[in-house]
């Protein structure tokens, strides 16, 4: 069993120590992660990556029960999507109004600092997806929310390299059919 595996255990069950002494094991790859999908959103944001690995953090230390190492980074990476959309909202509420344009999406990055609308979209049809595919729309949320790689997202889960590459295929076909692009 590894230290992260040994400190969500007894984080979970309540040991304040082991809440404190995982952080550091799990920081530098909380933070690529939270920088990898920073340098994806726009120039001059008001999150930084820092910020956004903090919040999330303190989101997945709230009583979570975390099956292991992989389900923590899934965690941290949907609590970094709902920071990320909660931010988006924010913004689009300051500023409504048209002005779209046509995005090649998906296979960009940075394709959502484009347009907070596209960001609510993704996460509206992230939500449909799972109810008809659950798997395919957690590695689309660990790819295009989380940053990484759709190799790294099924390792996350826990699936081969064949079945995380055929899932982000599904989920990309599904989400380009939804968003009539």
């Amino acid at each position: 069993m590894s230290d992260v595996t040994r400190l969500l255990e007894a984080a979970q069950a309540g040991d304040r120590r082991a809440a404190a002494d995982l952080l550091p094991l799990v920081y530098d790859e909380l933070r690529a992660l939270a920088a990898a999908r920073m340098n994806a959103e726009a120039p001059g944001h008001t999150l930084d990556a820092t910020a956004l690995v903090h919040e999330a953090y303190l989101r997945l230390v709230g009583g979570q029960q975390f099956d292991g190492r992989g389900h923590f980074f899934a965690a941290a990476a949907e609590a970094m999507r709902r920071i990320l959309v909660n931010h988006a909202r924010d913004r689009n509420r300051q500023k409504r109004g048209g002005g779209r344009v046509r995005v090649e999406l998906l296979d960009q990055i940075g394709f959502l600092a484009e347009d907070p609308d596209l960001v609510l979209s993704l996460d509206e049809l992230l939500t449909h997806l799972g109810s008809e595919d659950a798997a395919a729309a957690e590695l689309a949320q660990l790819h295009l929310f989380g940053g990484i790689s759709v190799e790294d997202a099924g390792e996350a889960l826990g699936v081969s390299r064949a079945v995380a590459y055929r899932n982000w295929k599904y989920a990309r076909a599904w989400l380009r059919e939804a968003l009539g692009k």
